[in-house]
């Protein structure tokens, strides 16, 4: 638990992670929200970098590329690519995706290393019922790529779309695994050690109740 307090500790300090009452993209009213937005300084997103680097690295997945959906995944895919190689001496090359196809120049939707038959690590900040991610997954497939794991900061651990899985192949599905940095369980068990902040609890507690899985 030291890293993931760490990273808890960090998100707060930045006003990344806060409480209140956040519509969501879902259309789920939340008592507290993560915007890995504000977390826009060199020293920030060093940090940021470090914290995924880590969590690959013990994950000891094997991989090829990093993907980073546009566009709060891009710089965490540049970042975390930086750390590989100074902390770890991986010299690992990343992509991200464009929100829009673009007809001239080098033309496509991917930016980047090729990923053509590579082994992908998919990069975002969130994940709540899981759609956004299975538009990247989509990306990645019609690519040729295949799909290692999706790595977030956060998984809010939701209802909805989170059977990430092969979508190009209907027979033999192979699923994909979510690993964060923290859970929204981490985050409940660090509230409960904070006097000033685990009032917060009771409200996460019947949102999870209802809205978690």
């Amino acid at each position: 638990m030291d890293w993931k307090k760490k990273f808890i500790d960090f998100s707060f300090k930045k006003k990344a992670l806060q409480f209140g009452s956040f519509k969501l993209k879902s259309g789920r009213t939340s008592p507290y929200f993560f915007n890995s937005g504000l977390l826009s300084t060199g020293t920030n997103i060093i940090e940021i970098g470090l914290f995924y680097a880590r969590s690959i690295v013990d994950s000891k997945m094997k991989f090829d590329v990093l993907f980073g959906p546009a566009y709060k995944g891009i710089p965490i895919t540049v970042t975390t690519s930086i750390a590989l190689k100074n902390y770890y001496d991986l010299n690992i090359p990343y992509a991200f995706n464009r929100k829009e196809y673009k007809k001239h120049g080098e033309k496509g939707d991917l930016i980047g290393a090729t990923i053509y038959k590579k082994r992908i690590i998919i990069l975002d900040d969130v994940v709540t019922s899981g759609k956004a991610i299975h538009h990247s997954i989509k990306i990645i497939e019609e690519q040729g790529a295949e799909i290692s794991a999706v790595f977030v900061l956060l998984d809010r651990k939701e209802k909805g779309e989170r059977d990430l899985c092969t979508i190009n192949h209907q027979k033999n599905k192979k699923k994909y695994e979510i690993i964060s940095i923290i859970t929204i369980e981490d985050l409940i068990s660090y509230l409960l050690e904070d006097k000033k902040l685990k009032k917060h609890i009771p409200k996460l507690i019947k949102y999870r109740e209802k809205y978690g899985i």
